[in-house]
């Protein structure tokens, strides 16, 4: 016989596993959600002409390479509209392991969804997330098809990759051969994210051309946070350097300043824990003169810049993230170069040294300059432009910032 007791009870019963179902499934979602962390990212700019990005993409499909920093069973993929003038229609996306060019492996294809859709529109100045995937290893290989145009493309100017382009709907196809025009720019992906392993927080690299790699090797993921693993660091480095970036001014064409964007490039990446600095070459080479985008950038002070590291220091605290300083590389010879600009990069590398303000500090001056002339960049670094390292010269820049990060 049913009593009212046990009715009660039952109803009692019932109630409670639907709490801890509920508390459960909270908790779940709340945990999948800081349980991302950034494998590799880029910082987004505005579209220019010297690429793709100006006319944007109609009927044609975008194949791109990432390597990962690290691996997990999982991967997500962040798409970035943020300075697209319309809504970005994706017809069709795909994730794959790379087989090297524009060739992906077959049996690694899998379509990406975005809330389980597998077309869907990013609206001017968002970013969507796709679902996860099952990861496909280190090298990845995202492919976007557009059906529709787009408008101008978001877009990071100097990638030292190559991507692909076909005309019509190729992205679930594995074969290179629709693949004829290519690019050295990425587009529209903004990171790739995956479970949280053990591996350690994030480190950002953050700063202007010297972090974002350039006069590094095409396609050969030499830039110096790629190769900080391969002098024995094995935490996730994701690079959010813009080459031609400055500090203190933001330009269309060399990207928002280091200040504007440090939070979203830096602060929101998941998982982050540790963030270095490299950043005021540009603010000191083009100090009074104008930049590419043709704005005359006004005489530029010790004491300003010096503020302006110290507001991202203060970003970064407020934030719980650990902020390392790198000094200025040396210069002599290059087109920046005068004995003005050559005393503000000292007065500036001084303060890096010897103020204590940033949690830690990595000389990449005294690692890279000519022994006895601290002014110019040793020549078995110099990747001959007189400013930016070669590959020699990133690999002991990872060499150095390598045991700052450990400790």
């Amino acid at each position: 016989m049913v009593t009212a007791l046990t009715v009660r009870l039952r109803w009692l019963a019932a109630l409670i596993a639907a709490v801890v179902a509920l508390a459960l499934v909270a908790f779940g979602a709340r945990d999948t959600e800081t349980s991302w962390s950034s494998a590799w990212t880029t910082a987004v700019q505005y579209p220019v002409y010297q690429n793709w990005s100006a006319m944007g993409f109609a009927d044609q499909t975008v194949r791109q390479v990432f390597r990962l920093s690290v691996e997990g069973p999982q991967v997500r993929i962040r798409l970035s509209n943020r300075f697209g003038e319309y809504p970005l229609p994706v017809s069709g996306a795909t994730v794959a392991a790379s087989a090297g060019g524009a060739t992906v492996v077959p049996e690694s294809v899998r379509g990406l969804r975005v809330g389980g859709q597998s077309s869907f529109e990013i609206a001017p100045g968002a970013e969507v997330i796709s679902d996860a995937v099952r990861t496909v290893g280190a090298s990845v290989a995202v492919t976007l098809y557009f059906d529709r145009p787009t408008g101008p493309a978001t877009q990071h100017g100097q990638s030292l990759a190559t991507s692909y382009r076909a005309q019509g709907d190729h992205a679930a196809d594995p074969s290179a051969a629709p693949f004829t025009e290519t690019s050295q720019s990425w587009y529209y992906v903004a990171s790739i994210e995956t479970l949280r392993s053990s591996t350690g927080d994030v480190t950002v690299a953050f700063g202007d051309s010297i972090t974002d790699g350039y006069r590094s090797t095409l396609d050969a993921d030499l830039r110096y946070p790629d190769q900080l693993a391969r002098v024995g660091y094995r935490g996730p480095v994701v690079n959010a350097g813009i080459s031609g970036n400055r500090l203190l001014t933001d330009s269309t064409v060399l990207g928002d300043s280091a200040l504007a964007r440090f939070r979203r490039d830096v602060l929101d990446q998941p998982g982050v824990g540790t963030v270095v600095v490299l950043i005021g070459i540009n603010d000191i080479g083009l100090s009074g003169s104008a930049g590419p985008d043709g704005v005359v950038f006004p005489p530029v002070s010790t004491g300003q810049l010096i503020t302006g590291f110290e507001a991202l220091i203060a970003q970064a605290r407020a934030a719980g993230v650990r902020i390392v300083g790198a000094t200025i590389l040396p210069f002599a010879g290059s087109a920046y170069f005068s004995p003005e600009r050559e005393r503000l990069r000292t007065e500036v590398n001084t303060w890096i040294r010897h103020a204590g303000a940033f949690d830690t500090m990595v000389d990449l001056e005294q690692a890279l300059a000519t022994p006895g002339d601290r002014s110019r960049l040793a020549a078995a670094f110099d990747s001959g432009d007189h400013l930016h390292p070669n590959d020699f010269g990133y690999r002991a820049m990872a060499a150095v910032i390598a045991p700052a990060l450990a400790t």
